[in-house]
């Protein structure tokens, strides 16, 4: 395919694809990928920070995930499990067993994150055969209809949608804790029971609620991370009225915040979690996944899939799991993480005036942008930084309410040379768009 192929294609996108999809940032014609790196149409390397958006933690095309790709091709493509059964899928769930969380050891494999959200929120309802969900404020859960219900990252995810079915509480906020506390955390943990407290009084009974869900660290809704005690508290809660706790670890798990999950780093085993995105190495793979003793309540039929647990993206994720214990890149994720807080933290002295805070938990880092003249939060000042990233040679996303938070999730292989080299490509695209800010206020 020449270069003049794909521009001919990549100009009639809007016409083939749909905007919903195809229209995103920022939109980069590549035609290949290698461990940290995307490779353009236009011929040029590009670090990628992103790692396809926390899927390729073992990097793009590991060798080893792709030769199991293609021993697995040689003997299975499809097989609805359940109808047939295959070794692949068996060995996966026994595997996974070894990394999750005590207890958590049985398996409903799907395709996607928002499948393995939906499993799971239907899962304690059967269970609890109670109604209604509790969800906190900023998460995102997904977007078909039943994650919607709990999705509130964005509003525009759930126009014209009317999801119903669940209430929201305020996800944790350190920044509205006074300066003058000297326990922020105790803090923030009194308002959470408030919080609750208000809901049960005003709105729904516990007896009604079937489970409480959220993200472990907030991902699209701007990478905060809360502490463990906040997190430790809604667990108590639950369990003080037999409500169920659901993770959603499909951005946080296989290594990304510097343990196998979440529920690690913080010290709290929810009753159910989904997992998803690093699980397979970018192919569709997902699970809900609970006790035996919890799964064993979801009879035959209750709930089902065609395409979930594929053989050969079974075989990637054994594969998977196989390179992150043997190259270590769960440490690397914690030693790396680390290294590059530190870094951002010399960055955000030297851009004091452009990024208002830093946010990390392992290789999970979110880079708050605000504008140089107005100090508040912006969307448009960040996608102009992006942009002139993009022109240097590094990738990076978005998030937060707002647009305004630089979402940094970096393959877990990462060395500290690309760490380095990213970042000040990224002192560049800064430094790029100061200098276009103040030049456009001068020409006011």
């Amino acid at each position: 395919m020449t270069a003049y192929d794909w521009k001919h294609r990549f100009d009639k996108m809007p016409d083939l694809l749909a905007p919903s999809m195809a229209k995103d940032h920022p939109n980069l014609p590549v035609v290949k990928e290698e461990g940290c790196y995307y490779y353009g149409v236009d011929g040029k390397r590009y670090l990628d920070f992103t790692s396809g958006i926390a899927v390729t933690n073992t990097g793009h095309r590991h060798p080893k995930v792709i030769q199991a790709i293609k021993e697995a091709a040689d003997s299975l493509i499809h097989g609805p499990s359940g109808v047939i059964m295959y070794d692949s899928i068996l060995k996966l769930a026994e595997e996974l067993g070894t990394i999750l969380p005590e207890d958590l050891d049985c398996f409903f494999f799907a395709n996607s994150g928002t499948e393995a959200i939906e499993g799971a929120i239907k899962l304690a309802k059967h269970v609890t055969e109670r109604p209604f969900v509790i969800s906190f404020t900023g998460c995102f859960h997904g977007r078909s209809m039943g994650a919607l219900n709990v999705t509130t990252s964005k509003s525009k995810y759930r126009k014209f949608l009317n999801p119903s079915g669940s209430y929201q509480i305020p996800y944790v906020d350190m920044t509205e804790c006074p300066a003058d506390v000297e326990d922020p955390e105790s803090f923030v943990i009194s308002k959470l029971e408030k919080d609750f407290e208000k809901l049960f009084k005003h709105q729904v009974s516990p007896e009604e609620v079937a489970c409480v869900i959220l993200e472990p660290v907030l991902g699209e809704g701007g990478y905060i991370i809360p502490p463990s005690g906040w997190l430790q508290k809604i667990r108590e809660i639950c369990d003080a009225h037999d409500i169920l706790l659901i993770f959603d670890e499909v951005q946080t798990g296989f290594g990304r915040t510097g343990d196998w999950f979440a529920a690690q780093t913080f010290g709290v085993v929810p009753d159910i979690m989904a997992i998803a995105k690093g699980i397979a190495s970018g192919l569709p793979l997902s699970a809900t996944v609970a006790s035996k003793e919890l799964m064993k309540k979801w009879p035959l039929g209750s709930h089902g899939t065609t395409f979930g647990g594929n053989p050969i993206a079974c075989s990637a994720a054994l594969a998977t799991i196989g390179v992150l214990k043997e190259e270590n890149l769960v440490a690397n994720a914690n030693e790396i993480g680390k290294y590059t807080m530190d870094k951002l933290t010399d960055l955000k002295r030297k851009h004091r005036d452009i990024i208002s805070d830093i946010r990390g938990i392992g290789l999970m880092i979110g880079i708050e942008i605000m504008d140089p003249i107005t100090n508040e939060p912006s969307g448009e000042a960040l996608l102009k930084i992006l942009d002139y990233a993009l022109e240097k040679g590094v990738l990076f996303y978005l998030c937060g309410n707002e647009g305004n938070v630089i979402r940094m999730v970096p393959p877990l292989i990462v060395t500290k040379d690309q760490i380095d080299e990213g970042l000040e490509m990224l002192d560049q695209a800064i430094l790029m768009y100061k200098e276009e800010r103040e030049q456009a206020v001068v020409g006011l």
